[in-house]
């Protein structure tokens, strides 16, 4: 049965003028109402053409299904997207976690709205119950800091410590830090809550939210919590402010504390890694320098850093060049190391070579992992030998090498950078029967390629396969979905989510708002415009607020 989210589209190729009533698509949500409806609700009364200007007919690729995965997409059953549809999900067939999903896809302004909904819904909280939750909402604040409230406040129950920390977790990545801390306070105050895994989470997602300053600060009064300030909390908070993009305040750090706090051969590596990075090579020996004169050795990780930095630079002269240095050392490259180097000659388009790094560390006794395939694979389909990449990833088992997500991963987006959309969906489904469990990054080159061959509803299944896997979207996932449609001329669909994510709090970057806006200027979609800019301003505001506060 076609879902009714593909029906409402079929609105825009007609030029009649639409009763206009209230409705929010929701395109990830799912409703529990039972009423058949004979006909498709309309569109926001946002979303509509100019009165001068027709919306082209709806592309006959919309609903297209490969045959050969029609079964799999038709019998896929669905948590409709649309808030006014069927209720699709027979009750025999869902768990406990897909009926309370239900009710909190809806869209609630504040967690305690969402606790509410659940409040006399019959569930009994469990941390087991409550982990697989936080997992499927983990992108989406509001509900899950809904049912972590809801279910803290049932009788008998107790959040564990994993609990806390995985909402803690959740809160910093939607930047919502005064919560964080109220959070910090309440663990702190059960008495052994906060651990040095609490406060990395605190320390990493203020450095990623660009924080650095809070990030240090929050180091600096980690002892109130019961947390150590040692040697591995330094390294957590420095290797934060490193990943993030701030080697210059973990160097401060280092120099703040160097002579309080004992170092590290890591402490070294961080640094060493960050300057790297920030493609100060300079620095970088200068840090490996002074690794060897506080008596530790560099090793594999160190000369690795290196290695990784002249690969970006592609100057494989200077690459060959540690890897002397490395053997006269002593020092054995690691699967790492190779995979590296193999990446890098891939994406130069220096096949031969690549292919001659893998040869050459089969010789070295270096036993090849599931990443050095997963390079192999990239290397073969980069080259467009896509037949010699499957073959591959099918000899893995036999060599005894179980697949894993990154290698799965690796040949679906080669699939789909070449638009082979038949062999990219059956390594999805193959990955579902080998139980190997997806990720965000499974999903995005197959979003990205329904985009580009206009595949609306089997884009809608693929989302709805995200959520079945827990798995929610992001910032980035929303960003790649907006300027793919944009892009293939479906700005209906683009501004649907475009509005789902502020409305999940999240800011859209400013490359994604600018190609919204001229796209619907293109169109003459004036009520979309000012609605989209309302949208953004809303957002902006809100992140506004969060800072100050």
């Amino acid at each position: 049965m076609l879902s009714s989210k593909f029906q409402i589209l079929k609105l825009l190729s007609h030029t009649r003028k639409t009763k206009p009533f209230i409705f929010l698509y929701h395109p990830l949500c799912t409703m529990t109402d039972s009423t058949q409806l004979t006909e498709s609700p309309e569109l926001p009364s946002w979303i509509k053409f100019s009165d001068t200007q027709s919306p082209s007919n709806p592309d006959s690729d919309d609903d297209f299904v490969i045959p050969s995965l029609a079964g799999w997409v038709d019998n896929h059953k669905f948590h409709d997207h649309s808030k006014v549809v069927k209720q699709m999900l027979s009750e025999n067939t869902e768990t406990e976690v897909d009926k309370i999903s239900k009710i909190l896809k809806n869209w609630y302004p504040s967690p305690d709205n969402a606790a509410e909904a659940l409040n006399g819904s019959g569930f009994i909280a469990s941390n087991s119950l409550v982990e697989q939750l936080l997992k499927r909402f983990s992108n989406d604040w509001v509900p899950a800091f809904g049912v972590f409230t809801w279910a803290k406040m049932q009788t008998g129950y107790r959040h564990s410590p994993e609990l806390y920390d995985s909402m803690v977790d959740i809160l910093g990545k939607a930047e919502q830090f005064h919560t964080v801390w109220e959070l910090v306070e309440e663990m702190n105050e059960l008495g052994g809550y906060v651990t040095l895994v609490t406060m990395s989470k605190v320390m990493r997602r203020l450095a990623k939210a660009g924080k650095y300053k809070e990030a240090i600060e929050a180091f600096r009064k980690i002892e109130m919590f019961g947390v150590s300030k040692d040697t591995a909390s330094m390294n957590v908070l420095m290797d934060a402010l490193v990943k993030e993009g701030s080697v210059e305040d973990a160097h401060d750090v280092f120099l703040t504390f160097k002579k309080v706090i004992p170092l590290s051969a890591h402490t070294f590596n961080v640094l060493i890694h960050g300057w790297c990075k920030a493609r100060k090579l300079d620095h970088a020996k200068k840090a490996m320098e002074d690794m060897e004169k506080h008596g530790f050795q560099p090793d594999v990780f160190s000369y690795t850093c290196f290695i990784g930095a002249y690969c970006r630079e592609k100057d494989f002269r200077k690459v060959d060049k540690i890897l002397e240095e490395m053997k006269d050392k002593g020092c054995r490259p690691s699967e790492v190391t190779y995979t590296i180097v193999m990446h890098a000659l891939g994406k130069a388009k220096r096949f031969n070579e690549a292919l001659e790094v893998y040869e050459k560390m089969k010789r070295n006794g270096c036993v090849p992992d599931a990443s050095i395939y997963s390079s192999l694979i990239f290397i073969l389909g980069k080259s467009g030998r896509l037949k010699d990449a499957r073959d591959i990833f099918e000899d893995m088992t036999k060599q005894g090498i179980s697949r894993d997500a990154l290698t799965y991963n690796t040949l679906i987006s080669c699939y789909c950078v070449h638009l082979q959309e038949e062999a990219a969906m059956k390594l999805l489904q193959q990955m579902e029967e080998d139980t190997c469990k997806p990720n965000l990054k499974t999903y995005g080159p197959l979003l990205k390629m329904c985009c580009q061959k206009k595949r609306m509803k089997v884009l809608y299944f693929l989302l709805d396969h995200m959520f079945r896997n827990d798995i929610s979207p992001e910032v980035g996932t929303y960003s790649l979905l907006v300027h793919g449609l944009c892009k293939n001329g479906k700005l209906e669909h683009a501004c649907l989510f475009f509005e789902e994510m502020v409305l999940k709090g999240m800011v859209p970057k400013d490359c994604t708002y600018k190609m919204l806006m001229e796209g619907l200027e293109g169109k003459s979609m004036t009520k979309a415009k000012e609605h989209i800019e309302n949208l953004m301003s809303r957002a902006q505001n809100n992140k506004a607020k969060e800072h100050i506060y």
